[in-house]
């Protein structure tokens, strides 16, 4: 278990029985486990001297031996369009991160960060502009939802994945969140209304297929051959689109579940009626969807976001080619709903830069 501020344990990244492990060598009885795991995971407590039912004694041997991992809200921007939250929490060691909260009329989804920063230098996103700091903690990815859920009063129903940074880049953090988000002692949401996210880390892909969770994998595909892919993903470098698309089928293979293919139309660039028909060949045969999102613009790049004559006509061609496709609502258009862009405000602002 990872160590922090000055060799305390998160407790907050521990299952049940690494707690009760940890509980029982600081002297105290089995049971306390249990309650404290209810204080963090339940009743989404920020600090040890909330719980109640813990003796002051004991609670100071916590703090003596671990700490309570609390997210920080540093600022949040609410959407006058479509009450859209977008929150940035600042960490412990003074990194920040951000979160969006999105209202449905099916319930309320969350969309995490799972890493400071990004190494993966997808040319159109905000978030990988100054590279990767570090990988979030499993109790830094979980807290988001906490913090969130308690701001609001209300119960968070989905979870993407698809905040900054590459989930499957932080992987065996990410299986540990995925342990505690769903543990029927904890929140206790569904696998089934969780989505990972992934550029296409090939190995990883099919580990996590391997695993055989009830999970909804999403790859930001975004191009429909390999050199306009290379062009707008570096990670292509590393994997051809058809070994990425194949892990894709794999993942399929293992659990069933149909993958999502994330596919942002960039004007001009990946939007043309042969993009489309390549796109249509490249997943012909799969149980998938398309999911076309118009980007959105960033001032660091010169990409801007296809017209909605020219969306409604890609879309069409792939509804004529027999695969199931939307086109994502446009949410928070009116606060910088751009993945990273909040925290790249923010960091520009430290730096003094305008």
């Amino acid at each position: 278990m990872e160590q922090i501020k000055e060799q305390l344990t998160d407790i907050k990244s521990m299952n049940m029985d690494e707690l009760t492990e940890f509980i029982i060598s600081l002297g105290e009885k089995k049971f306390r486990a249990k309650q404290i795991y209810e204080w963090i995971h339940v009743k989404h407590v920020d600090s040890f001297d909330e719980m109640t039912n813990i003796s002051k004694k004991f609670i100071q041997v916590l703090k003596d031996n671990a700490i309570l991992i609390s997210l920080k809200k540093e600022e949040v921007q609410v959407s006058k369009l479509d009450g859209t939250r977008k929150y940035l929490f600042a960490l412990d060691d003074g990194n920040v991160i951000e979160s969006v909260l999105m209202k449905y009329k099916h319930g309320n989804s969350v969309c995490i960060s799972s890493q400071v920063g990004c190494r993966m230098g997808c040319r159109f996103c905000a978030s990988t502009l100054d590279g990767l700091v570090r990988g979030l903690r499993p109790s830094e990815m979980i807290d988001q939802i906490y913090q969130i859920g308690k701001d609001i009063g209300e119960r968070i129903s989905n979870v993407v994945v698809m905040g900054t940074g590459e989930p499957l880049d932080n992987y065996d953090n990410l299986l540990r969140f995925i342990e505690l988000l769903t543990d029927e002692n904890g929140i206790n949401i569904s696998q089934r209304n969780l989505t990972v996210s992934t550029c296409g880390l090939v190995p990883r892909m099919r580990q996590l297929a391997d695993e055989k969770l009830a999970i909804t994998l999403a790859l930001s595909l975004h191009a429909s051959n390999q050199e306009k892919r290379k062009a707008l993903m570096p990670v292509a470098n590393s994997y051809d689109i058809h070994d990425v698309v194949d892990a894709c089928k794999y993942y399929f293979a293992q659990t069933g579940r149909r993958v999502t293919f994330e596919y942002s139309l960039v004007g001009g660039v990946n939007d043309t009626a042969e993009d489309a028909a390549e796109l249509s060949a490249l997943v012909h045969g799969m149980n998938c969807h398309i999911n076309l999102i118009p980007v959105n613009p960033i001032k660091e790049r010169d990409y801007v976001q296809s017209n909605k004559g020219v969306i409604e006509a890609f879309k069409n061609r792939l509804e004529k080619n027999g695969i199931n496709v939307t086109i994502r609502r446009e949410m928070g258009r009116d606060i910088d709903g751009a993945c990273g862009q909040l925290r790249k405000k923010h960091i520009d602002k430290e730096r003094g830069i305008n």
